[in-house]
């Protein structure tokens, strides 16, 4: 399997490629137990995303990277769900069609974490940001909440998302033609 090395927070990683097709791969970055990775990349993100209230991202790669950084400036994180849950009351909801996903999801917001939102200066944070849809769904949720979002955030750009002026990120992800 072919892997591309990279330079994330001061720390070396290995991603492995992932075919998307017959023509396209992406380096799979997964943050998911890898506790010093989590935890550098919560600091430079922060060091970079300026004033917010509160941290929203989505189910799930986004939670641990949400939570650390929630841990390390103090402030609330939120999490939009895929599916509405039994405690859920009249949830907002929002859909979405990422390119690291079969089919077109659909993001929920409770009136209690709605509440988190209302007249608040948003942070949306994620892993990676390729298509930018991930962003503007969780945009529109922050919208419906009334929240104000004021960055969005990821730790890795990929492809033409790195040339965004309106995204902040630590590192540039190519897309892998063949």
């Amino acid at each position: 399997m072919s892997t591309y090395k990279m330079k994330i927070a001061g720390l070396e990683r290995e991603l492995t490629l992932c075919p998307l097709n017959d023509k396209l791969s992406i380096g799979a970055f997964i943050m998911f137990s890898d506790i010093e990775l989590t935890v550098a990349c919560a600091e430079e993100l922060l060091k970079k995303c300026g004033e917010f209230d509160v941290i929203l991202t989505a189910e799930s790669k986004g939670i641990p990277l949400a939570y650390e950084m929630s841990r390390q400036c103090g402030k609330p994180y939120v999490v939009a769900r895929k599916s509405v849950k039994l405690y859920m009351t009249e949830p907002l909801s929002v859909s979405v069609k990422s390119i690291t996903t079969a089919n077109v999801q659909t993001l929920y917001l409770s009136q209690e974490k709605a509440s988190m939102l209302r007249g608040k200066k948003i942070l949306i944070v994620d892993d990676v940001v390729s298509t930018g849809e991930s962003f503007t769904a969780l945009g529109k949720l922050a919208e419906e909440a009334g929240g104000n979002v004021v960055t969005y955030s990821a730790v890795l750009a990929e492809g033409d998302a790195a040339d965004r002026s309106d995204i902040v990120f630590l590192e540039k992800l190519p897309l892998f033609f063949k």
